[in-house]
């Protein structure tokens, strides 16, 4: 096995200026500089747990990430937190074929531990010292309480890179399957997206993809099975967000596209509070991300005025 992979420690004290007592005290608490809050999911009545690291834990975990990145694997079926790839990009790759299979990963990022990103490592033949396994466990993973276990938090800027670094092993091999059955596969952080040109392709691969689940993560990571869902040209499909019509085409969607001209309506006349402005710029932008040629609908219906007025 490798260790390529420089003093961590060093690496902190030196880009920091702090001294080896200031970095153990930092390490060892690291786990507890989190601020922990809940927001409401989209689509249930569930509570999404959110850990938010402190502005200098943050700084560590980017520069820890950055030395990282220089070393370990994200399979390029990853599109999720990746420069030039984003959720436009993910449906896009999907917009052709007829058949679609979407599976999600069940609390995914909770269910991913330091033991877990070691264990993924190792099958990439790449280990690391005590010392710098100790760093990355403490400062890349968080405890709910003083009690409980290691685990990735949603809301730390390396959280997303190292869940693509745990199923990098797992990414290679469904990928290694789909081709041989020609299916296009993607994951989109917890999103699994497979489609086809082949009917009856599809149906009981979510047996596969348990299988392997399991023979990887011992039933750490599992499905969702609430959240599978098939479909095809017959019916609506949506993509991380994105409707794909039926001429192939990504879109923002009818219930959308509605909810959109009505706010730009309410705005024309002066009936929006700020809160629910911006969040209509939020949906102006995206809507420009998606489909440009909704926004010159709606210049063309509003004026160009009122909508140059959502962009500022």
């Amino acid at each position: 096995m490798t260790n390529n992979l420089k003093s961590l420690r060093k690496l902190l004290q030196s880009t920091l200026f702090l001294s080896d007592d200031l970095i153990n005290i930092f390490i060892t608490t690291a786990p507890y500089r989190y601020k922990i809050y809940e927001i409401d999911k989209r689509s249930s009545d569930e509570k999404r747990k959110i850990a938010h690291p402190s502005k200098e834990l943050k700084l560590i975990q980017r520069i820890i990430v950055k030395e990282l990145s220089n070393m370990l694997p994200v399979h390029d079926c990853a599109y999720a937190y990746r420069t030039g790839r984003g959720i436009k990009e993910n449906a896009l790759i999907h917009s052709k074929n007829s058949y679609l299979l979407k599976l999600d990963l069940s609390n995914f990022f909770n269910s991913l531990t330091p033991e877990i990103f070691f264990a993924e490592c190792r099958r990439n033949n790449i280990d690391f010292d005590k010392d710098n396994a100790s760093i990355i466990s403490n400062c890349l993973f968080y405890r709910e309480h003083r009690k409980s276990s290691l685990k990735l938090s949603v809301g730390a800027p390396s959280s997303p890179f190292i869940s693509n670094v745990i199923m990098y092993s797992f990414d290679q091999i469904i990928e290694t399957e789909c081709r041989k059955r020609e299916i296009t596969f993607t994951r989109y952080a917890d999103d699994m997206t497979f489609s086809t040109s082949i009917k009856n392709t599809l149906i009981g691969f979510d047996e596969l993809i348990k299988k392997v689940l399991f023979d990887l993560f011992k039933g750490a990571i599992s499905l969702n099975q609430d959240k599978t869902i098939l479909s095809s040209k017959a019916h609506n499909r949506h993509i991380t967000g994105i409707t794909i019509s039926n001429n192939d085409n990504i879109s923002l969607g009818r219930e959308r596209k509605r909810l959109i001209s009505s706010a730009i309506h309410r705005f024309s006349y002066g009936k929006l509070d700020q809160e629910a402005v911006d969040k209509l710029k939020g949906l102006l932008a995206f809507a420009y991300y998606i489909e440009p040629s909704f926004i010159a609908r709606m210049e063309k219906k509003y004026g160009r005025e009122t909508i140059n007025k959502l962009k500022k």
